[in-house]
């Protein structure tokens, strides 16, 4: 979707701060970071929300989950902990249609969430 934020960060056509990036994700700095460490890990095609991965998706969200645990890791949050939140639809708080992953570090997150 040419129209979409996170596609256009994915193909470089907005500056981002990216903090990993292969064939298949992205990973960036979030712009309203709700704790010290919030970085958002996307898909490069566009996948509106978890309800369109089929099968073939699997790979790609343990792929992400990977990613969430070298960059936590890679910030010192690997000992005190983070948190990796997908949410999926309004409702859910989903406020771009992409995937994508929050990764959150850095302070006390609360349960239950939201």
């Amino acid at each position: 979707m040419e129209e979409c934020i996170f596609c256009r960060i994915a193909r470089g056509e907005i500056d981002s701060s990216i903090v990993y990036e292969d064939e298949n994700l992205v990973a960036f700095n979030d712009i309203n970071p709700q704790a010290p460490m919030h970085v958002l890990i996307i898909p490069r095609m566009h996948v509106s929300s978890l309800l369109e991965l089929g099968a073939d998706g699997e790979q790609l969200v343990g792929k992400a989950h990977r990613v969430a645990g070298q960059i936590a890791r890679e910030r010192g949050y690997d000992r005190s902990g983070f948190r990796v939140v997908v949410n999926c639809g309004e409702d859910a708080g989903q406020s771009v249609p992409h995937l994508h992953f929050h990764v959150l570090g850095g302070r006390a997150l609360g349960w239950p969430p939201g």
